[in-house]
């Protein structure tokens, strides 16, 4: 799951969570993401990114969108719009998904959550928030089912890291152990009731969302509760910079960079969300087709760069002798990997493990080559 990048217009006023003047307070650079105006670090990328890998570390994620369909045709709607096969859900259970184009591209990628079988939540991506809402409430305006988007009503914050447990665990009675993965409860957190936990993530790590009310009052207690809570394991507030590195690491995909509507389901490697056998979804038949025609044409690589440098997103990938054959979606160091990695496209040639290529940085063709993915995986014990 992710968040857009793309830059807000300059006629339109940066949009603030609740959590902007505490973010100020705590000395946090800011940048312009997507529209909204959010952390980009606070203590430096390096230092954020390891206490989510070793220790902990708290995430504003309240940019992110919530939109619900409740009705007696909420699962049909769903179906429609998503590629995943929502009908498998149990109550309290959630799954990775997509809203595909017609063409099988990405509108978005999404969490569903089931809350009962009329009732069901889509986290969409803060950028694509309003274009995801539109899309929903247009294909599914023959359903028994009400639409309603209640970004506005949720503050997000995601704990996360090898200690989140036992720092959440301070704030709820709420048998935390007994959540599993990709699963979420309602209960009492920081005095709050009625508060959604969700044990998800995007970092490649252990981890919870709250989702608590929106008021500046309320979401600031919130968070400063938290960050008291973890202060014996070294809790650090963290940025969209340590966000970014630490989902690369795990080789999660970011809208706009790795899946986008230029991008299909099947290139992007993200084929086992997507279950073509089910009922009728937007996308199904363009991906079938696809499928029976022999595949994509390219496919989504893990790249380790061999020689120093650093292949950053847009770099072109090219072949040992030099001819231009994919593009970087997301490079950067990897801070707890100590490597200099990059997701790609390239033709299905050249995605094989082992493979030696190269990425043209500032002229110059560095050496890299193809590896498995993801490039992090978290220790067993840690689940």
């Amino acid at each position: 799951m992710s968040s857009s990048s793309a830059a807000s217009t300059a006629s339109s006023p940066l949009r603030k969570t609740p959590l902007n003047a505490a973010h100020r307070q705590l000395g946090a650079k800011m940048v312009d993401f997507g529209g909204w105006d959010m952390p980009v670090e606070y203590s430096g990328l390096i230092a954020e990114h390891m206490a989510v890998r070793t220790r902990v570390g708290l995430f504003d994620v309240s940019h992110m969108g919530e939109i619900q369909l409740r009705g007696p045709e909420a699962l049909d709607a769903v179906q429609l719009v998503s590629m995943n096969d929502a009908s498998k859900l149990s109550e309290g259970q959630a799954q990775y998904s997509a809203l595909l184009t017609p063409e099988g591209t990405f509108v978005d990628d999404i969490l569903v959550y089931k809350f009962s079988p009329n009732d069901y939540l889509l986290v969409v991506n803060a950028g694509t928030q309003i274009k995801d809402f539109s899309w929903i409430k247009k294909h599914t305006q023959r359903f028994h089912c009400h639409v309603s988007d209640y970004s506005n009503y949720y503050s997000q914050f995601a704990i996360q890291g090898p200690r989140a447990l036992e720092v959440l665990k301070k704030l709820t009675s709420v048998n935390l152990e007994a959540i599993k993965n990709y699963r979420s409860v309602w209960g009492q957190v920081c005095g709050l009731h009625n508060t959604l936990i969700s044990r998800t993530g995007y970092t490649g790590e252990d981890g919870f969302e709250i989702y608590v009310p929106s008021d500046e009052a309320t979401s600031t207690r919130v968070w400063n509760e938290i960050l008291e809570a973890g202060r014996e394991f070294d809790i650090l507030p963290c940025g969209l910079g340590a966000r970014n590195t630490l989902r690369l690491e795990a080789s999660m995909p970011l809208y706009g960079h790795e899946i986008t509507e230029e991008t299909n389901v099947l290139e992007a490697g993200l084929g086992r969300f997507c279950k073509l056998e089910k009922t009728a979804f937007l996308g199904q038949e363009a991906l079938l087709k696809l499928q029976q025609e022999g595949g994509p044409r390219r496919q989504l690589i893990g790249l380790e760069m061999t020689e120093r440098g650093i292949g950053r997103d847009g770099y072109p990938v090219c072949t040992v002798e030099g001819e231009e054959i994919g593009i970087v979606t997301s490079g950067s160091p990897a801070p707890f990997l100590k490597k200099n990695i990059a997701l790609a496209y390239v033709p299905l040639a050249y995605s094989q493990l082992d493979t030696e290529l190269a990425v043209k940085i500032r002229g110059q063709n560095v050496r890299a080559r193809v590896v498995n993915q993801p490039f992090y995986r978290r220790p067993k014990q840690q689940s």
